[in-house]
């Protein structure tokens, strides 16, 4: 499916893709995609900068085109580690990550991840996840029992909170109650170390004063790493709690996702956090 003429697309794939193809390359730097529901089903009356939900179709072609470009898919941790490498990232490399505990990654993508051999990460929110379907934001999510066999076949799983709540609204007490009580939850239900975060909602960037705070409880809880919804590809200057992501879903085809995975799509970070600041002073 073509991108909707949108002036993010536009001006990434005829400005900031020729820019970035001509001065620079992607060394030093690593795309961690950033989906939520994998589904025919759910419909978004929103524009497509916004939408989470990426049809199986559209999920399927693009892990077809990572495959066939030799990209290399590694696990959160190993993208992490090899940032602060003297000599970078392994070539290619991307890593896959899923917010929410959505059943459809289990019906669609895990499928499709299985026939490539790739891995990913599925950052949980606890309190949706039971030992029957419960639901969260109108969608199935897994079960347990689900979780516990994609975790048998490689899928990595982190923290996406408790409840997932607006973190930046909530006392310091119940900040970390869903820090930890979310790790502690999945580390008793796969028998496994819990070491990465995904903060869930819009990341509060220029809040410096609650990123201190945050960043203490997730170091202080175990965590070794984290991701947020800052736009950009993931470089060694990134905060490894905080590490920048690149939202994908239906409307990103061909030109547009490699446009993303080149780095062409960085530049939006500068817009969004432009708009964080007013907001903030506000």
């Amino acid at each position: 499916m073509a991108p909707m003429l949108r002036a993010d697309a536009f001006a990434t794939l005829y400005l900031f893709h020729p820019i970035r193809k001509r001065i620079s390359s992607r060394e030093g730097r690593v795309p961690i995609l950033m989906y939520h529901s994998v589904s025919d089903g759910r419909k978004e009356k929103r524009h497509p900068y916004y939408q989470t939900v990426t049809t199986p179709a559209a999920f399927a072609s693009q892990m077809k085109f990572l495959h066939d470009h030799g990209h290399a898919v590694v696990n959160l941790d190993q993208a992490v580690a090899s940032l602060h490498q003297p000599d970078g990232p392994a070539k290619r490399p991307v890593v896959i990550t899923f917010d929410d505990g959505y059943r459809d990654f289990y019906v669609h993508a895990a499928p499709v991840l299985a026939k490539y051999g790739f891995s990913a990460t599925m950052f949980l929110p606890t309190a949706h996840v039971g030992e029957t379907h419960r639901s969260f934001n109108g969608a199935e999510c897994m079960t347990w029992s689900e979780i516990r066999d994609l975790h048998k076949i490689g899928i990595q799983f982190g923290s996406h909170t408790v409840t997932h709540p607006h973190l930046s609204e909530m006392g310091v007490t119940d900040v970390e109650y869903e820090v930890r009580q979310s790790k502690a939850v999945i580390e008793e239900r796969l028998g496994c170390a819990v070491t990465s975060f995904a903060y869930p909602y819009a990341f509060p960037e220029a809040d410096r004063p609650f990123r201190q705070v945050l960043r203490s409880l997730l170091d202080e809880s175990g965590y070794q790493c984290g991701v947020s919804t800052i736009l950009g590809t993931a470089d060694r200057s990134d905060d490894r709690y905080f590490m920048k992501r690149l939202p994908i879903n239906t409307w990103d085809d061909e030109r547009l996702f490699k446009a993303k995975l080149d780095g062409a799509y960085d530049w939006l970070h500068t817009v969004q956090y432009a708009s964080k600041l007013m907001t903030n002073r506000h």
